[in-house]
């Protein structure tokens, strides 16, 4: 059977398509970066076959070099880059290159579809860097066969017009060669100086021999022009050495930085980094980068590439989740153990004592160096914050042993001004015989400004934390002190504030002359309420809802709702302000009608004005619309009427007269 008649022809997935038309079509400028893609893709495969040769030695066979080679051909107008490493058999070439959106180009698109942009740059990211190859080539060939003396090789070509074609092909030793035929106007991409350039810009630090093929001259005079003559070979051009083994002394800012971009196709520089080694009783080194921008795939299930664990410089694992918790998984950087074995699985990472240590050793300098960064570089600190702080606050409830330097951590908005605060620079602000560090949980600032729950304490001129993020009351209910000083919620039932005396009997007395009152609305709201009590930390407004002992904020709930994690609701306190015009009609109409229906409407519409102030949904919208209805519509009749001329028509519109719920709210 002829290789023609064997040849395959498959359609590429819708999500592919996509992906091929926009790097096609990219208006991105820096069109060298599918060099190093294609290299990074080479050195992935590499690595894969040296792991796999520790317990599977045969894979080598006698191919025993790990390389990676790029070939220019300025006749053919193509450039090949070729390694040694594990290959892919014609399923692989067939899933990986084609038929599945495969390693997030879903993702990837939807990324730039958000934002807005053509930029193709952090193509790699995605873990779809090899069709970058189509910025500079109208045709793609890939041949590549797995190790293993039985193994068939294939050759995948497309011209990325909707579909690729599989069929046998001839290579004599295991690996992958990526073939370009490079587009009329991208021929600079054969010239040797170019070549060289890109290789030691981006993938100076990749591990294995980058071996470019050069021309040199040789002693051979050429019978046609008379001159000496040239010949091909290989040459290393990179230092294939790992980066992180070499002295702090011998590096400089711009060759840790293009290390980052390397190892996590970043586009852009980290915002800091740490570089340390160990010689006690664990060897090991570390170099960690903090990203400048979060990246796509922190919380997603694609490809990512976070912390790398390497075996006596052998790589073993991308994203080793054993070596950071998930509350720094954020951290970008590569680890290197002298002390595991290079066969770790795993299950062993799991139960290792190395392991335990090292990821002790790694979290401390992570938060060395976030502590250094924000007392260095504030602003800088200050945007790593947006981006991830809601991820590091996650450590508060997660490890106690680091509540302290996370405290010293976090930042909040703050009723103060704009902008975010440290609990260092509140507690140097509270104000004197203030006892506590007071917060206030919900769904944004806007909403926070103006809740009831705050009235006492702004009038105290006490500073009060905003708390946004969905996990901030489990945060704050992990820290829960800073410096000596307790971190107590505006929302809670037991905000205690300091008072005379003199303001205890006066609250005392209050509590008394309205207890009828209070015990009426409680029978009223029984099935809504645990308790009815007067509050001393309302001064604007008729009445509030706050949470008992173990109460979860509304925000809370709804989220938790909204994510399938229904909870019961706890019952509330209603707090009511004696000193409000609203709460004092409500006692002369109960005084006078121990059992009118006005003061059970009153008491429902209160209710509810608490819940929407609290931002929990009513039971019954309708009913409350109309009572609403109901109020506005005697207003305007009261509006409407003529002004009294006696003092008899004047007393016909005294608070007392005014039955319905709208009469006693113009009162107020």
């Amino acid at each position: 059977m002829s290789m023609e008649t064997q040849r395959e022809t498959h359609s590429f997935q819708a999500e592919i398509n996509q992906l091929l038309n926009l790097v096609i079509n990219s208006l991105y400028s820096h069109k060298e970066i599918f060099l190093r893609e294609l290299v990074s893709n080479a050195s992935d495969a590499l690595d894969k076959l040296r792991f796999r040769s520790i317990t599977e030695p045969e894979l080598l066979g006698d191919e025993a070099a790990l390389e990676i080679r790029i070939t220019p051909d300025a006749e053919k107008g193509t450039l090949t880059i070729e390694d040694t490493g594990i290959g892919m058999s014609h399923e692989e070439l067939v899933k990986n290159l084609g038929t599945i959106a495969h390693s997030g180009s879903r993702e990837f698109l939807e990324l730039l579809s958000q934002r807005g942009q053509k930029d193709v740059s952090l193509i790699g990211q995605f873990g779809v860097g090899f069709y970058s190859g189509y910025l500079v080539a109208d045709r793609v060939e890939v041949v590549s066969r797995p190790p293993g003396k039985e193994q068939q090789a294939f050759r995948w070509t497309s011209e990325a017009k909707g579909t690729f074609t599989v069929e046998p092909a001839e290579r004599a030793t295991r690996g992958t060669a990526v073939t370009l035929h490079l587009k009329a106007d991208q021929k600079e991409f054969l010239d040797e100086w170019r070549l060289r350039s890109l290789i030691t810009q981006y993938s100076d630090y990749v591990g294995h021999p980058i071996q470019l093929q050069v021309k040199k001259p040789t002693d051979v005079i050429d019978a046609k022009t008379g001159e000496k003559g040239t010949t091909t070979a290989f040459e290393t051009v990179n230092k294939a050495s790992a980066l992180w083994q070499r002295s702090k002394s011998e590096l400089t800012d711009e060759q840790y930085q293009e290390f980052y971009k390397h190892l996590t196709h970043d586009y852009e520089p980290p915002l800091a980094w740490t570089h340390f080694k160990t010689d006690g009783h664990q060897q090991f080194t570390g170099l960690l980068f903090l990203p400048k921008n979060r990246p796509f795939d922190l919380d997603g299930t694609a490809r990512r590439r976070g912390v790398r664990l390497f075996v006596k410089r052998v790589f073993i694992m991308d994203d080793c989740e054993e070596l950071l918790p998930p509350w720094l998984r954020f951290v970008r950087g590569v680890v290197d153990s002298d002390d595991l074995p290079l066969n770790v699985s795993r299950e062993l990472l799991q139960d290792s004592a190395v392991v335990r240590a090292i990821r002790k050793h790694v979290v401390k300098k992570t938060l060395d160096l976030l502590e250094k960064l924000s007392k260095d570089k504030p602003e800088d600190y200050t945007a790593f914050w947006k981006s991830f702080g809601a991820i590091l606050k996650e450590g508060l409830t997660a490890e106690p042993d680091h509540r302290e330097k996370l405290g010293a951590l976090v930042r909040y908005e703050s009723s103060r001004e704009e902008g975010l605060t440290s609990l260092a620079d509140y507690a140097s602000r509270m104000k004197e015989g203030q006892q506590a560090i007071y917060y206030v949980f919900g769904e944004s600032r806007k909403a926070l400004e103006g809740s009831p729950h705050l009235e006492t304490l702004r009038k105290r001129g006490y500073e009060v934390l905003y708390l946004t993020d969905p996990v901030d009351e489990w945060a704050a209910q992990g820290l829960r002190e800073f410096n000596g000083k307790p971190l107590v919620s505006a929302l809670q039932a037991d905000l205690k504030l300091q008072e005379s005396d003199e303001e205890k009997r006066e609250k005392e007395q209050r509590a008394e002359g309205l207890k009828s009152l209070t015990e009426r609305m409680k029978a009223v709201l029984q099935e809504a309420v645990r308790e009815v009590r007067v509050s001393d930390r309302l001064t604007d407004s008729p009445v509030c809802l706050v949470l008992p002992e173990g109460g979860s904020p509304a925000f809370l709930e709804r989220l938790l709702r909204e994510h399938g994690r229904g909870m019961p609701r706890a019952k509330r306190i209603l707090e009511v302000n004696p000193g409000h015009p609203v709460i004092a009609h409500l006692a002369r109409l109960h005084e006078r009608d121990a059992k009118s229906e006005q003061v059970t409407e009153w008491v429902e519409l209160l209710h509810d004005q608490a819940l929407l102030t609290e931002g929990s949904p009513l039971e019954d919208p309708n009913r409350f619309a109309k009572r609403m209805t109901a109020l506005l519509t005697q207003l305007a009749a009261q509006a409407a009427e003529p002004p009294a001329n006696s003092s008899t028509a004047a007393g016909a519109q005294a608070p007392e007269a005014a039955a319905s719920p709208g009469g006693s709210t113009a009162q107020a």
